[in-house]
């Protein structure tokens, strides 16, 4: 659809060049341009009017206005020569910043310049009525002189100034106002440094304190292995020499002993007994805290094992009451130390024994993932949930419980906890309180 016009006028003059500035102001402000606009489209027009004067005859002006779509108005400004675009098109370059688009090239009639500004969302309805009251407006419009000109000129200069001294305001405010919040982030950082260096040294100091106590407690660690492991090998000669003076005392072939001599001698045996099992329980969780154990691995047949405790915990296993099961393994084999797997084994076999007045003991394997799990399970006391890790310390015994046969040391759990580690593999307990506890070691079955 033709885009439909407004108004015509010719330059013929200088003094033209101020009517069609005041005009293309009048035109602007009537479709609807806001202020500034109106002042670049008037500015824009006097320009090229006096570009295109310059070059000598006259020029056409043709203001025309799209209803449809994106309301736009246009000016086409011809000038009968031709051939004159490149250079045209040099010198209103900067012109072409005050308008959306602006065009140079050469028509039938001569070289024409067009140019187009978008009017605002703002703006009034371009409807048929409107156009006719525009079409009015503009008629009823009487161009001004050039010192009327002039003094718009001015007032708009002025008001320019003004608006350009206001942004220079805000923009001197602004400054400070940045200034202001620099010297508090500056600050705010430097105290932020500060509080990091301090806090860094802290820390330093922290990591150099607790690399002394690391290097502090694995000297005692170290030490308390050696004193335990050295006590372990004094007190065995002495308390084997005390078992074997009682064994020989009660022999058949020495003289007979009154009733009262054997009870003391045979006190002094179990006692002695006792003390070498203690004794033997330390110079094992000496050897294994000092990392003295090493594993001899191979494929080891679970049967035989099942086969072995089954037959050497069976005489531990005397009251009716309870009964011990050792149930055939669901796993052939699998790679590990069969002496110390047995011996977790047997550690958890004899304790769970030791505090099971009635119902069942229970070994049994299973394989859970890559993993061999095995499961020994009780009907004893049972433990609290808050004493369940502390039974694995050295010497712990659940306050209240007290072995049905036999005595604890407190060393048989600590010890198969430190040999399942060595295994490459955990030990863990699950228990309630009057019901019993299931002890679960986990290897892998490949070492």
């Amino acid at each position: 659809m033709t885009a439909e016009p407004l108004m015509r006028m010719r330059l013929r003059v200088e003094q033209d060049i101020f009517v069609v500035r005041q005009l293309g102001r009048e035109v602007a402000r009537t479709v609807g341009l806001e202020s500034q606009d109106q002042t670049r489209m008037a500015t824009a027009l006097s320009e090229v009017g006096r570009v295109l004067l310059g070059l000598g005859r006259h020029a056409e002006v043709t203001f025309t206005v799209e209803a449809i779509g994106v309301p736009t108005l246009r000016v086409a400004m011809t000038h009968p020569a031709r051939g004159d675009e490149s250079r045209l098109a040099g010198q209103l370059q900067q012109v072409g910043r005050l308008v959306d688009t602006m065009e140079v090239d050469d028509g039938e009639s001569g070289t024409v310049v067009r140019m187009a500004r978008r009017l605002p969302a703002g703006a009034p309805r371009l409807t048929p009525e409107r156009m006719d009251e525009i079409h009015a407006e503009l008629a009823r419009h009487v161009p001004g002189t050039p010192l009327d000109e002039l003094a718009v000129q001015n007032q708009q200069l002025i008001s320019a100034l003004d608006e350009v001294r206001a942004q220079r305001d805000d923009l001197a405010r602004l400054n400070a106002e940045l200034e202001e919040t620099n010297r508090g982030v500056m600050a705010l950082y430097n105290q932020l440094s500060q509080e990091l260096e301090e806090t860094n040294r802290g820390v330093v100091a922290l990591y150099a304190e607790l690399d002394e106590k690391s290097a502090q407690l694995a000297a005692a660690s170290e030490a308390k292995s050696r004193f335990l492991a050295n006590v372990s090998h004094e007190l065995r000669a002495p308390v084997t020499a005390i078992i074997g003076l009682g064994r020989l005392l009660t022999d058949s072939g020495s003289d007979e002993l009154t009733t009262e001599q054997r009870r003391q001698v045979d006190l002094i045996r179990g006692s002695a007994t006792d003390l070498l099992t203690l004794v033997n329980g330390l110079l094992d969780l000496a050897k294994a805290e000092a990392g003295r154990i090493e594993p001899t691995w191979s494929e080891v047949d679970l049967k035989a094992v099942f086969g072995q405790l089954r037959g050497t915990l069976r005489p531990l296993a005397t009251r009716p009451e309870v009964d011990f099961m050792v149930e055939e393994p669901a796993l052939p084999t699998l790679r590990s130390d069969e002496v110390l797997l047995a011996q977790v084994l047997r550690n958890l076999l004899t304790n769970a024994l030791k505090f099971t007045e009635a119902g069942s003991v229970r070994l049994s394997v299973r394989r859970i993932a890559d993993d061999a799990e095995f499961v020994v399970a009780d009907t004893g006391y049972g433990i609290a949930p808050e004493l369940q890790e502390r039974i694995f310390e050295e010497f712990y015994q659940v306050p209240g419980s007290k072995p049905v046969s036999g005595k604890g040391t407190g060393l048989g759990l600590p010890y198969a906890r430190r040999l399942a580690g060595i295994l490459g593999g955990a030990l863990r307990v699950d228990s309630t309180p009057g019901a019993g506890s299931t002890f679960t070691l986990r290897l892998p079955l490949a070492s």
